[in-house]
């Protein structure tokens, strides 16, 4: 019986689960991006969001517990580098999952897991456009100055 059990076991072993989790972290954090099955995204959030937490206090503790999650060189460097710093003020909600429809061969409802910070797209940040984000909310309108016609002193001869 699975009683109390929370957590999507994804058909799969609890060894064969952990070497994919583990596997789609390293990819994601590589890739900023991965397409997946929306069940895997799920679970990989769950799995991946603590671990992010983690990396924005540089220490040897915090490196070491995330190495043993991981298990590989290169994402730890990239953890406590570029994503470190983009997360450092972010509360929570490391990652993004948005659904992209489903899967052709088998109906698999599929999704894209990726990065909140390094999405260009989503960001809430000013564009290189300039200018300030347009509301719609009504508010006081500016009044157009009116421009006085040009006074023609008709006592001049040309």
């Amino acid at each position: 019986m699975r009683h109390g059990k929370k957590f999507n076991h994804l058909g799969r072993q609890k060894g064969h689960r952990d070497a994919l989790l583990k596997n789609m972290s390293i990819a994601l954090v590589k890739h900023k991006r991965i397409n997946t099955t929306l069940a895997k995204a799920k679970a990989l959030r769950v799995y991946l969001e603590p671990l992010l937490t983690k990396t924005k206090t540089n220490t040897t503790h915090s490196r070491r517990v995330i190495f043993s999650s991981l298990q590989s060189k290169e994402s730890i460097d990239e953890l406590f580098g570029p994503i470190a710093e983009k997360i450092a003020n972010r509360p929570g909600g490391y990652l993004r999952i948005i659904k992209t429809g489903f899967r052709k061969g088998d109906g698999a409802e599929t999704a894209m897991i990726e990065f909140v910070d390094f999405n260009d797209v989503y960001s809430n940040t000013v564009t290189k456009s300039g200018g300030k984000k347009r509301s719609r909310r009504g508010g006081a309108k500016k009044e157009t100055p009116v421009i006085a016609p040009p006074v023609v002193n008709s006592n001049e001869e040309e």
